[in-house]
């Protein structure tokens, strides 16, 4: 049975992802026979990263095109993306070094779409650097999205068996309100309840939390909670999910993180994200759940304080690959819902 091929891009040059991209491929040869891995990004950035944590700068082989690659322990396989990025000083803010992280992601969405890897792995890019490169776009999930042509899509933490779905994420607070309809509620519980199902649990239950304190208090905090959320949960256990909710935030997700709910859907991005972080850490990771492939990202940033000392952790990465690789066989049918819910 063949192993699926992920594309991992190499983030902002500038930052942690060529280091904790050559340490996951240098130092994890286990994950040889989970997938095989190939880097699209800068082969001087890579190489430059390789050099500085003592290794061999020839470790870093530049393919053509994912089929070529061997998958040998030892060897970065690199997809060169664009002009190279040498003079990229590391640990500041970069336009040159913004333009390549895109780049990278818009390569990696054309490998996907042409069939050539079943996957995206990303470490992280910086938002800023990247608007200074003249794209403007909130963040990683939204330019993929923009890359698939997908308007139905949610980002979901998770460590574990725990899962944190998102009605809004890069937005303002006062844009997250708005942006939370009934429409968008009914499609990311439908994302929610394919997701489950792909993973063998389609009767897993999926606790909603409230928008306002304790949710709403019986409208004493606000009508969204009895307006747009009750309703839509109600609609989806119709339709065979077993959603429940809306839920006290401050109740639903401290169960969550002592086991007794796996799958939760957040409101807006701090209300998942922060818990989350506190909790999990390096531990986690950031699926994308709605595009036809597999994408899993770190849920660090690019970390410029110390990139270039050796010292960045390695960890989420390598679980971003693990998780990638667990996904990808079964991620059709996540796929084929989201299709769906946005016709």
């Amino acid at each position: 049975m063949s192993i699926p091929t992920l594309a991992i891009t190499l983030g902002d040059v500038a930052g942690i992802g060529p280091e904790i991209t050559a340490k996951a491929l240098l130092g994890h040869d286990d994950l040889r026979a989970r997938c095989v891995p190939v880097v699209v990004g800068d082969a001087d950035a890579m190489r430059r990263a390789v050099s500085a944590l003592g290794a061999d700068p020839a470790a870093v082989r530049v393919i053509g095109t994912p089929a070529e690659a061997t998958n040998t322990p030892g060897v970065i396989e690199l997809l060169q993306a664009g002009p190279s990025l040498a003079d990229v000083p590391v640990g500041e803010l970069s336009a040159a070094a913004g333009d390549g992280a895109y780049r990278f992601v818009v390569e990696a969405c054309r490998l996907a779409r042409d069939g050539q890897v079943d996957a995206i792995v990303t470490p992280p890019l910086n938002k800023a650097a990247m608007h200074a490169g003249g794209h403007k776009w909130p963040g990683h999930t939204e330019l993929l999205a923009h890359e698939f042509g997908v308007e139905n899509f949610s980002l979901v933490l998770s460590a574990g068996d725990l899962y944190f779905f998102h009605l809004t994420t890069h937005v303002s607070l006062r844009q997250a309100i708005e942006n939370i309809t009934p429409e968008r509620t009914r499609n990311v519980l439908d994302l929610a309840g394919a997701f489950t199902a792909a993973l063998g649990r389609p009767d897993e239950a999926i606790g909603l939390a409230g928008l306002n304190p304790h949710a709403g208090e019986n409208r004493l905090f606000g009508d969204e909670d009895a307006d747009i959320l009750a309703p839509a949960v109600e609609e989806a256990r119709g339709r065979g999910i077993n959603a429940h909710g809306p839920l006290p935030a401050d109740a639903l997700i401290p169960a969550a993180v002592k086991g007794k709910w796996n799958m939760v859907v957040a409101c807006y991005h701090d209300q998942g994200h922060a818990p989350f972080k506190a909790v999990y850490g390096d531990d986690g990771v950031n699926i994308t759940v709605g595009l036809p492939v597999v994408r899993v990202s770190v849920d660090h940033g690019t970390a410029f304080d110390i990139a270039g000392q050796g010292i960045a952790r390695e960890a989420s990465l390598v679980l971003a690959i693990e998780r990638a690789a667990e996904l990808a066989p079964g991620w059709d049918h996540v796929w084929q819902t989201a299709q769906k819910t946005a016709s």
